[in-house]
């Protein structure tokens, strides 16, 4: 089944316009569209213009001024001499082809680790901790069942009580 073009529309008032929702809507929402997988374009309103690359690099740009960033300045001038380069054709591709590398490598070992596992890691812990606190149960319960059990002897007639193993008379 293919996918439609989603058409985001940005006006000269920096607003965008979803054409697919009949809405406007945020940066933040863009960045939910391509979490989501979807294929979209953004156009200037007026001119038709694509304006994808840009809203997305702003959108990279706000993300890597909160929080901890993932494009180090040392990485950032890397790319920028690239521009001009005469491999500066080559490099974008390169980028991509890398970064598919990276998330198929990723998405096997997710997928050997849970067929490892059987499980995912936070089910796993899940049992163990239970597994844990029923045998922590198990400990406790059996000290309470000594504790009530083990009475003091009581002293019975005719029972020894020297030190030399003789009944007393």
């Amino acid at each position: 089944m293919a996918q439609t073009l989603r058409i985001i529309k940005k006006y000269p008032n920096r607003r965008l316009y979803d054409t697919e929702i009949s809405s406007y809507i945020t940066l933040e929402e863009i960045r939910q569209l391509v979490l989501d997988g979807e294929t979209f374009e953004v156009r200037d309103a007026k001119s038709g213009e694509d304006l994808t690359r840009s809203v997305l690099l702003q959108i990279i740009s706000e993300h890597e001024e909160k929080g901890q960033p993932m494009l180090s300045p040392q990485l950032l001038s890397q790319i920028i001499r690239f521009y001009g380069d005469s491999l500066q054709g080559f490099m974008g591709p390169y980028l991509e082809r890398s970064l598919q590398v990276f998330l198929d490598q990723q998405q096997q070992f997710r997928t050997q680790l849970n067929s490892l596992m059987g499980q995912t890691p936070w089910s796993m812990l899940n049992d163990l901790t239970e597994r844990n606190m029923d045998a922590w149960k198990s400990m406790q319960r059996g000290f309470l069942d000594a504790a009530t059990q083990a009475k003091p002897a009581a002293a019975t007639p005719g029972a020894n009580t020297g030190r030399t193993g003789k009944k007393s008379s």
